[in-house]
């Protein structure tokens, strides 16, 4: 997919915050530390345009990105990146404030058509099967990314998705894609789930 623009739009730390402009929504989730933000970076090839830290909890708040393509169905949509759960190193008040918001987003959200859910590749937590588990229940669509391949070896990555699969008791219909924000592995296919689900947005 070609990305002829992409820009940060504002950041929600309230619903009545979000757009009203009815675009189409790709919701970004994962464990604290788990790379959303270079993800998106390396997703939509800007450098820098999703802020990145090594603390855990950076992101405390729901971020907007919007991004035009060249794709005539679906030129325009939301890139949406939502903070991190787990072991964010932040106050339990802080901690208290996301849930809420983020289910309020994740079920109340009628422009939401999908999410990635970014699980690290080298290693789960009980947080990560929570996650799916209760996103597989709500409605839109899950697609599981495993994030940072580029730490194993080739050799090792099967099996480590293979482990994944297990682990959160994926069935063949949940797609589990390989990413690395370093080397961009994984892109095309990144877009083409993503595609995949803008295109059942209608």
């Amino acid at each position: 997919m070609k990305i002829l623009s992409a820009e940060f739009i504002k950041s929600c730390p309230d619903p009545e915050q979000f757009p009203r402009d009815r675009l189409a929504e790709i919701a970004f989730a994962g464990r604290s530390n788990v790379g959303k933000s270079s993800l998106i970076n390396s997703l939509l090839g800007r450098k820098g345009l999703a802020k990145v830290s090594g603390t855990p909890g950076k992101t405390r708040i729901v971020n907007f990105f919007r991004i035009t393509t060249g794709d005539s169905w679906r030129r325009t949509f939301y890139a949406v990146d939502l903070p991190g759960y787990g072991y964010a190193k932040v106050s339990k008040s802080v901690r208290a404030q996301w849930g809420p918001m983020i289910e309020g987003y994740l079920t109340g959200r009628a422009d939401l058509r999908g999410i990635l859910l970014l699980l690290d590749v080298r290693r789960r937590e009980q947080h990560d099967r929570t996650a799916f588990e209760w996103l597989r229940g709500i409605g839109p669509q899950a697609i599981v990314v495993a994030t940072k391949v580029d730490k194993l070896a080739r050799g090792q990555r099967r099996g480590a998705l293979e482990a994944i699969r297990r682990e959160l008791g994926l069935d063949e219909t949940v797609p589990l894609l390989a990413y690395s924000a370093v080397t961009h592995e994984g892109r095309t296919e990144l877009w083409g789930a993503i595609r995949a689900l803008l295109d059942g947005a209608g």
